[in-house]
């Protein structure tokens, strides 16, 4: 399924990852799932929340630049291989993943990855199907 993802660009210094948590907790906006990638002077802050129109525009009220674009949410069984299946299926429909990352549920036994690929439709009913 698509579901919207908040881009965060952060400069690399001390602080900004605080600047940016504690304004979406003082937002009263829930962080689901997040991945940070950084290079030495910058970094890029993903992240699923549950109000991503008011976190981006809570971030850029402070001077953040952040994108909201649509990515591919996937449940999948919480168990080894789960995940590689996954990988196959899509790469046997030749589906690119671009960059991915998971988190768990507190629901037992799911555990979900967000992909990002060039087409989220397609993507989903390849899933879907297999």
């Amino acid at each position: 399924m698509a579901i919207k993802q908040l881009s965060v660009f952060l400069e690399n210094r001390h602080g900004t990852l605080i600047e940016v948590t504690d304004l979406l907790a003082k937002e009263g906006i829930d962080i689901r799932a997040m991945s940070l990638a950084d290079t030495q002077d910058f970094g890029i802050l993903r992240l699923i929340v549950n109000d991503p129109e008011k976190a981006k525009a809570s971030l850029a009220g402070i001077g953040f630049a952040a994108t909201i674009n649509e990515v591919t949410a996937v449940a999948i069984d919480d168990n080894p291989g789960a995940l590689s299946g996954v990988i196959h299926v899509m790469a046997d429909n030749d589906i690119n993943i671009e960059y991915m990352y998971a988190f768990l549920s507190t629901h037992k036994g799911n555990a979900y990855v967000v992909l990002r690929v060039a087409d989220n439709d397609t993507t989903a009913e390849v899933l879907e199907k297999n």
